[in-house]
């Protein structure tokens, strides 16, 4: 072995003891010095990925997520670099994914979490990205929310329906739902049962019986089966009277 060899492998090896002795501080949560430490065998050793993972780990942990999102970047580039086992890649993207959540970044978090799930599945990862998902759905969704305008698009429908054009109403009645869904529009009850309308005279049963059952669900207090038949029948009627 040459001396540059036995230097090599003395900071290797010290640079593995500066990583345990991080993740002692790290449990411990004494975080500064547990940075120290792993900055420390970064600077003898940059062979092993997982220095900066667990770095990240930390910053993660003092509510640092910016700094977290650098290391995790540097821990997927270095990772590709060192043909590093795909699970330690994946880890960097999920807690980066993480960290973008945190920030409110969701969408760059959903992002992350897919790359994750590319490199290695696991279900702590899956449950993250499905959890991402749900809340941005949500927030544009509430975003989204006018009931000005769905009010606009309820007229517009009702306009629709009277002349017959029957595919543009069941278009105006799904936007003024999504302008003004049952959380915040007492009314949203009406736009189902016109919907329900809709869909009968197009002889789309299945997706009028549908609007009949949400329609139904927020006005009537019995079983399933029940609010199924009494709206049809309150279809029926509607349409024998039109």
């Amino acid at each position: 072995m040459t001396e540059e060899e036995a230097a090599a492998a003395a900071n290797k090896k010290e640079a593995l003891a500066l990583k345990a002795q991080g993740n002692e501080l790290y449990k411990a949560r004494k975080f500064d010095e547990a940075i120290e430490a792993y900055s420390k065998a970064l600077e003898l050793y940059d062979g092993d990925v997982s220095f900066l993972t667990n770095r990240a780990a930390v910053h993660f942990e003092k509510g640092d997520y910016e700094a977290a999102i650098k290391d995790c970047d540097a821990a997927v580039e270095k990772g590709r670099e060192l043909r590093a086992d795909y699970a330690l890649i994946a880890r960097a993207l999920s807690r980066k994914g993480t960290s973008l959540a945190k920030l409110g970044r969701l969408e760059e978090a959903v992002t992350a979490y897919n790359k994750s799930l590319t490199e290695h599945r696991t279900a702590d990862t899956l449950k993250r990205l499905n959890e991402a998902e749900k809340t941005l759905k949500e927030q544009t969704e509430a975003a989204y929310v006018d009931m000005a305008l769905s009010t606009q698009e309820k007229d517009l429908g009702n306009a629709a329906f009277k002349e017959a054009r029957y595919p543009e109403a069941v278009a105006h009645y799904n936007e003024a739902l999504k302008r003004g869904p049952p959380k915040v529009n007492p009314d949203a009850h009406k736009l189902y049962s016109n919907l329900a309308a809709c869909y009968t005279k197009l002889g789309a049963y299945p997706e009028g019986l549908k609007a009949a059952d949400r329609c139904a669900a927020r006005r009537m207090d019995c079983s399933s089966d029940t609010r199924k038949a009494v709206w049809l029948c309150v279809i029926v009627v509607r349409l024998l009277h039109l």
